[in-house]
């Protein structure tokens, strides 16, 4: 007992070293930084941090300094140290100098992504770790930018993007998503009120910000006029009008979407013609709910679901439905099911709903039709292993034929071959399902891929 307290002692931890004591630890410190210019420079920021925003703020000014200063070409032996100086320095910007000040806080920390251009230039990067480590950074942007609000932000990031668009409307647009809407609001009003519609780059930037502040307005604006122009943008614009609660709007959006489409393709169904785009479908289930339309609007769903076989859709029609009906709807659903076109499709969302005994009944009444290159064959196997036997070993079997012909590896057929013996053996086979013995000789298999006989 005495030995395990002393070697737990020894361990180096947190509470170990508070017990060391005030000067014995910095003593180690000092001892350590004299070697370490990067520990050094982080002791001497902590220190300044207990002075205030203002000096830490120039201990940062002058790394940031240095790195934008420094023309030296970095070997991919000297990358990974420049990397991990990075991190610390955005570490200690966002850690301790923007809950002192938060301005100085973002204005350091767009400082920070300023580096960039200069680095990529000078830094051998095969890997890709440094945008990689930049873009991963923007959603930091982000956080900081929206606890800093709409006025700190907007303006600071407006001027990165007015005087430095390359990189910036790449990380302002990877930010978007993760920023306070009203932080999305003041930079958009900032790019877009009173200035020419945005185009290229900040124009994707502007639909981004849009998205992210509601404004389906601006994200419209954003669209260059020949991509407005086509039907499939045309039935997006529907879509997030009816959204936004502009029924109207997105009934002429649709409609227009409607003309511009070709005869016979999307929504402008003929005899032989392919079913609709999900897409458009999508979007008159959008307008019809906003219209108050609900029956039109299921109605489509259901159309729409027996083309995707979609739980989630599925599910948005039964929490629609009154106490009871839900049965009905499944049934119907069920039977769609069974009925499309792709066996592997319908078995998939059979599977996943979950509803096995039909699942059961697809395999058993499709078995021809059913594909073993599915990767889930195997797993679906076992799930109806237990009531529906035959079912799993029709779906084995299946498995087996296309692994033997792509030449799979001995070990997973012979794995699989067990389970179908198995299964095989515990069950009354139709005339048209052969004995494991006969399966197995009349497998179509090439010399590295052959079974054993079992």
């Amino acid at each position: 007992m005495a030995r395990r307290s002393a070697t737990g002692k020894k361990t180096v931890s947190a509470a170990n070293l508070a017990a060391l004591g005030a000067e014995r630890l910095a003593a180690l410190l000092l001892e350590a930084a004299g070697g370490d210019a990067n520990l050094k420079r982080r002791l001497r920021m902590e220190l300044a941090a207990e002075l205030g925003a203002a000096d830490l703020a120039v201990e940062i000014d002058k790394r940031l300094t240095s790195l934008a200063g420094s023309r030296s070409r970095v070997s991919w032996r000297k990358r990974p140290a420049l990397l991990g100086d990075l991190v610390a320095v955005r570490r200690i910007i966002l850690e301790r100098l923007a809950p002192l000040d938060m301005r100085l806080g973002l204005d350091r920390l767009i400082a920070w992504f300023d580096l960039y251009p200069g680095l990529v230039r000078r830094v051998s990067d095969a890997r890709g770790e440094l945008p990689a480590m930049f873009e991963a950074a923007a959603v930091d942007l982000a956080a900081l930018a929206s606890l800093a609000g709409p006025d700190i932000a907007g303006e600071a990031l407006s001027e990165a993007l007015s005087t430095r668009l390359d990189p910036w409307a790449a990380w302002v647009g990877a930010a978007a998503q993760g920023l306070d809407p009203a932080v999305a609001r003041r930079l958009l009003a900032d790019l877009t009120h009173g200035r020419p519609r945005p185009t290229g780059r900040l124009a994707g930037v502007a639909r981004r910000l849009a998205e992210r502040a509601g404004d389906v307005d601006a994200w419209i604006a954003a669209i260059p006029d020949e991509e407005r122009r086509r039907p499939a943008m045309q039935v997006e614009i529907a879509r997030r009008l009816a959204t936004a609660g502009r029924p109207a709007d997105a009934r002429v959006a649709l409609d227009a979407a409607r003309r511009a489409a070709k005869a016979g393709s999307g929504w402008l169904r003929g005899a032989g013609s392919p079913p609709p785009d999900p897409a458009w479908l999508e979007a008159e289930i959008a307008v019809l709910d906003a219209e108050g339309q609900a029956a039109e609007a299921d109605a489509v769903r259901w159309g729409l679901f027996e083309q995707t076989l979609s739980p989630d859709l599925l599910r948005t029609v039964i929490s629609r439905l009154a106490d009871f009906e839900d049965v009905v709807a499944l049934d119907r659903a069920f039977a769609l099911a069974a009925a499309h076109p792709d066996v592997m499709k319908a078995l998939a969302f059979l599977m996943d709903w979950p509803a096995l005994r039909e699942a059961a009944a697809l395999v058993e009444a499709r078995g021809d039709e059913l594909r073993g290159a599915h990767e889930d064959a195997p797993l679906w196997a076992s799930r109806l292993a237990g009531r529906h036997p035959l079912a799993a070993l029709r779906l084995l079997r299946a498995r087996i034929r296309s692994l033997t012909q792509l030449g799979a590896a001995d070990r997973e057929i012979e794995g699989l071959l067990g389970e179908a013996e198995g299964l095989a053996a515990g069950v009354e086979l139709p005339e048209e399902l052969p004995d494991h013995p006969t399966f197995i000789a009349g497998l179509r298999r090439s010399p590295a891929t052959r079974p054993r006989r079992r």
